[in-house]
Order: structure tokens, then sequence, then C-alpha cells
């Protein structure tokens, strides 16, 4: 017989309309009863679970699933969207590439990974440099998973009312809980610094703890990646609560010159040295990279000309050197 705990979820589920937990609450429910030598009852819920996956799938395909959309007061704390990106768009190192490919392989076996009494990870800290491809793995992870990137607006939910923020943030946890989804916190050192900090405030220490209470008790099948170019200024408390900590960093030369390849396919003739503009790009983030590229395609349509020349793309990599510096 199911437990109380798994028939309290599986009709919690039931009523937030959250598929997704549902279907893994019954194959847990079924492994349970298989466990127990019920095999006949535990292949007829599995066939069950199954038919009412076919079903769900089927009216995906048929109909439009709508955004969810965050309302009241949370419309003010996330921005939600449906991200197309993906991860072969992005010039990844080859570890980062198999950490963020096993991430993607154990959500999309959320449910066997779950009947078997494990957790698949899902909450991430991403640190390195501004530019280095951060903020985009939320998006590709969103993208490749085909569930909406919810963004929170530290903005919005940091105040200075006391236990203001703490509130707001309670609020995203419940979302959380009640639509799966991808969910960024982008420049994450706003609320995770160091709590023994000289210049801390009492109240930034309560929203860090709050953080740190709500992360433990999190038991949803969202995403949370926290971002941050200053892992320094966070916590030491916060690196354990995070299933993994992926760090970025600047690209190497093979890694700008795929890049500029990539950004200029299309817009330039065979007699270009990418040897040379990856040497010129040397100290330049993926994001300054690729806008270099794209200033130099610009320069190319507003005179007129043919192709993108390697003068362009030097001149726009200067630039971008020019104003980091």
């Amino acid at each position: 017989m199911a437990t109380i705990a798994q028939l309290k979820a599986l009709f919690e589920s039931f009523i937030s309309k959250d598929d997704e937990r549902f279907i893994t609450y019954g194959l847990q429910i079924a492994a349970h009863e298989a466990k127990l030598g019920h095999g006949k009852i535990a292949e007829e819920l599995r066939q069950l679970i199954d038919n009412a996956r076919k079903k769900r799938d089927s009216a995906e395909l048929n109909n439009t699933v709508p955004l969810v959309q965050p309302q009241g007061e949370l419309a003010r704390l996330l921005s939600a969207s449906y991200p197309k990106t993906r991860l072969s768009e992005m010039i990844l190192s080859k570890d980062i590439s198999l950490r963020l490919d096993r991430v993607i392989q154990e959500q999309r076996h959320i449910e066997e990974i779950t009947a078997h009494g494990l957790q698949p990870r899902r909450k991430f800290l991403l640190i390195g440099p501004p530019g280095t491809g951060k903020t985009m793995t939320a998006f590709a992870l969103a993208g490749e998973l085909h569930l909406p990137l919810f963004i929170i607006r530290l903005e919005s939910i940091i105040t200075k009312f006391m236990g203001e923020t703490s509130a707001k943030l309670r609020m995203v946890f419940d979302s959380l809980q009640k639509h799966r989804g991808v969910y960024l916190f982008d420049e994450f050192d706003s609320i995770g610094a160091m709590r023994a900090s000289s210049n801390d405030v009492g109240e930034i220490r309560r929203v860090l703890n709050s953080f740190l209470q709500f992360i433990d008790h999190d038991c949803s099948n969202s995403m949370i990646l926290a971002a941050t170019n200053h892992p320094n200024m966070l916590d030491y408390a916060l690196f354990r609560r995070f299933d993994d900590v992926i760090e970025y960093s600047l690209p190497d030369k093979m890694q700008i010159s795929e890049l500029i390849q990539n950004k200029l396919a299309g817009f330039v003739v065979n007699d270009i040295d990418y040897s040379v503009l990856a040497q010129n790009a040397k100290d330049l983030s993926f994001a300054e990279i690729t806008r270099a590229c794209e200033d130099a395609i610009k320069e190319m349509i507003i005179s007129k000309k043919e192709f993108v020349t390697e003068q362009m793309v030097k001149q726009m990599l200067h630039e971008r050197i020019r104003y980091q510096t």
C-alpha cells in the first residue's frame, strides 16, 4: 500500500495540475508496490501512467501550450520566457559541456530517477567573469528541456524594510514548487554576500539566512541557478547548498577561433586568418567577441561591402579591448 506521504503528494500535484510531479509520484508508488511484491498492481499502475503520459504528449502536440506568466505581486519579482536556445549554440570547454549534458540527461529521465528514490541534480552555482556564458547557460537549459525560464528581479526583491525581502523570497520559492521551470538568480552576490562582512547590514544577513532555509527545504522539480562574477564575496555556507559549482572562464585561442568562425559564417571569404584574430581577441569574453563580430557585419552592410574583411574584425576587436581598459 502506498504511504500517506506519497498519496498526499499525488493529490497535491493533481490539484495544482502539475503533470510532471503527478507522474513522478505515481511511478514512485508503483515502485513501492513492486518492492512489496505486488507485481501485478505495480505493472497496472505503470500502464495507467504510460497511457496518461501518451495522452498528455498528444495534447501538447495538437495544442499550443500557454506560457506560464507570474501574476500579481509575483509578476514584479519574476520575468518569464520560453527560450529556444540550445547548448550547441554555445562554445564551451569539454568539461562544462559534459557536465551540462549530464544535467540535461538527468532532467529528461527525472521520472525513472525519482522512482528509484534518487534525485536529479537541479541546484547549480555558476561562477566566472562577465560574458563567459553563465546567463546563456540558463537559457540553454530551459531551451533544451522545453521549460520556462524565470529570471528573478533582485532589484524588486531586495528592499530596505525589515522582513519584506524574505517574504518576497518566499513567494519565489513557492513558485518553484507550483511551476516547474529554470529559475535564475543573476548577480547572486547581492543576496549571498558573507554574513561576517564588515559593511554588512542586518537585513542582508536575514535575507541570506532566509535563502539558506528556503533552498534547504526546497523539494520541487524546478532547477535553481545562481550566477555571480564575484564568488569570493559569497558566504561559505552557500557552496554546499548546491549540487554543482560550475566555473566559467575566458575563452582560449581555439575557442575564440571557433566562435569567430561561427559568428561570421556566410559573411567572409577564405582568406581570413582566424589564428591572428584569436590573438587579437585575447582576454575578451565570449560576449565581447560576439559583439565585435556583429559590429563587423554591420560595418559590412553599411559600407556596402560584399564580405567582412579581416581588418574589419580586427578593428572591432581592438575597440572592445580599448573599451575594457
